[in-house]
């Protein structure tokens, strides 16, 4: 059973699945859902892409809301105050458009404009409030929705995000290097470099200041809520592994489950297509067990049999949160790999080139 109930907010959806993506568990068993905000949050994200200027107007015009950026934090994050989901939704949008920077900038052959790109992240990420108005919109728009989630929890918070963030710029950068010199990960290297450039830690991290609670670390790393969140968190790379596989073929990428196990293990296409769909179902079949645990866990802490506190209801209820939006990261993004233009890639010009990015010779200047 669901962590809560099925949410008034469900959006029901037409989008058709390609059988070899089809996951018909998660359509069962996973209701969607959708945070009443969405349709404000797009909108207004919309306008932050142009105010931050992180893309021409003319592709957020034909490209912003079909990308469904908006969508799957909407879908996840549910619960969330409006202005938490907000900052989560725009400095999402921002993620996506740094993703595609870095990848322009492995194309076009840019090391120099990536390096200065990675090391202004990294000092905006450390004082958020010196950058807002940085030459580069990039980093701008970085620093822009940091200064906004840095507000919403204490110091504790804030310094683990940061921690986190500046492993996943350096994940970033171990991808540029391979990427470059034509480095397929192994399969081990390539489960844990995806961890940083999937930002796991982000997405949970970002669990918190949606239930208004900044959760201590014996919760945190509890062997249960650290296993739920863990396999929330693959599922959803494992997934866009296997759906964005055709996408990154065509751009010659190297960081792919499937094109690892292809390219270490000697698995032919449909082999490591199958192998990955394992994983991923495995994820989903693993994640309905453990769920009962961290509920069992949240209602032993709500009696004061781990903490003893005042605040064990409270925390327990922040501990139930979190995990019902665990459950919700499969259902949006399942449905966003279906939905987001993003992964159309029969439908681009040029399947190398997707037709929302600028791919002009940005950074350069």
């Amino acid at each position: 059973m669901p962590a809560f109930s099925p949410s008034t907010t469900t959006k029901h959806t037409s989008a058709l699945v390609p059988p070899a993506l089809s996951l018909p568990v998660i359509e069962t068993e996973f209701p969607r859902r959708l945070h009443p905000y969405w349709p404000k949050l797009q909108e207004k994200t919309r306008d932050w892409l142009l105010e931050m200027r992180l893309m021409p107007a003319a592709k957020v015009e034909a490209y912003a809301d079909g990308l469904c950026y908006t969508d799957l934090m909407a879908g996840y994050y549910i619960g969330a105050p409006d202005e938490v989901l907000q900052a989560i939704a725009d400095y999402s949008a921002w993620f996506f458009v740094w993703d595609d920077r870095h990848d322009r900038d492995v194309v076009h052959g840019r090391p120099a404009a990536w390096q200065r790109l990675r090391n202004r992240l990294h000092t905006a990420l450390d004082s958020p409030k010196d950058h807002l108005y940085h030459q580069d919109p990039l980093v701008a728009g970085f620093a822009d929705s940091v200064v906004r989630l840095y507000s919403f929890l204490g110091e504790g918070w804030n310094a683990r995000f940061a921690g986190h963030f500046h492993a996943v710029i350096e994940a970033y950068d171990r991808e540029f290097r391979n990427r470059t010199s034509g480095t397929v990960p192994t399969v081990e290297e390539y489960l844990e470099l995806r961890r940083n450039t999937f930002a796991h830690w982000i997405w949970l991290d970002l669990l918190e200041p949606s239930a208004e609670y900044e959760l201590p670390a014996t919760v945190r790393e509890n062997a249960a809520y650290r296993r739920a969140a863990l396999l929330c968190q693959d599922f959803a790379a494992w997934y866009n592994d296997l759906c964005s596989l055709p996408k990154e073929i065509a751009g010659a990428e190297v960081h792919n489950l499937g094109i690892s196990l292809i390219h270490h293990e000697g698995m032919r296409l449909e082999e490591s297509v199958r192998e990955v769909r394992r994983r991923v179902e495995e994820c989903i079949t693993e994640f309905l067990d453990v769920e009962k645990e961290v509920l069992r866990y949240a209602e032993r802490i709500d009696k004061g049999i781990d903490n003893g506190s005042a605040r064990d209801a409270e925390l327990a209820a922040a501990v139930r949160a979190c995990l019902c939006n665990m459950r919700n990261w499969f259902s949006s993004v399942y449905w966003f790999h279906h939905e987001s233009g993003r992964y159309m890639v029969d439908s681009w010009d040029d399947r190398s080139t997707p037709p929302y990015v600028n791919n002009e010779a940005a950074g350069e200047k």
